[in-house]
C-alpha cells in the first residue's frame, strides 16, 4: 500500500478541520503548514486516531449490549474508519523513519 505524502497531508487537513482540533495557533492548518510545529501536528493526529479507536470500541460494546440506537453498519463504519486512520498513521511513521535513515546515511 503506497500512500503519497501530499494526499496524506490533505487527508490529515480534512480530518483536523472536521474535528476542529485546537493546534495552539489560529488557522495553523489553513495557513503555512511549516508555521506550526510538526511534533504538535503529529501528536494531535495520533490523538485523533486514538479517539477514533476508542469511539469504535465504545460503539461495538454498546451494540453488543443491545443498544437499539446503533446499527451494525454504524459500528462497522466506525471500526473501518479507525482502522484506516491507524494504517495511515503507521505509513507516516514508516516514512518518517525512512527519512531519518536517509539523513543519517548522508555523507558529511
Amino acid at each position: 500500500m503506497d500512500i503519497k505524502a501530499q494526499s496524506l497531508y490533505q487527508e490529515m487537513q480534512g480530518m483536523a478541520s472536521e474535528t476542529k482540533l485546537d493546534l495552539g495557533q489560529p488557522n495553523a492548518i489553513q495557513g503555512n503548514p511549516s508555521s506550526s510545529n510538526f511534533a504538535d501536528l503529529l501528536s494531535n493526529a495520533i490523538g485523533t486516531v486514538n479517539e477514533m479507536q476508542l469511539d469504535a470500541k465504545d460503539r461495538a460494546m454498546a451494540f453488543e449490549m443491545g443498544d437499539k440506537s446503533l446499527s451494525l453498519a454504524d459500528v462497522m463504519v466506525a471500526k473501518e474508519k479507525a482502522g484506516i486512520a491507524f494504517e495511515a498513521t503507521i505509513q507516516v511513521r514508516n516514512k518518517v523513519l525512512d527519512a531519518y535513515k536517509q539523513i543519517m546515511n548522508m555523507p558529511v
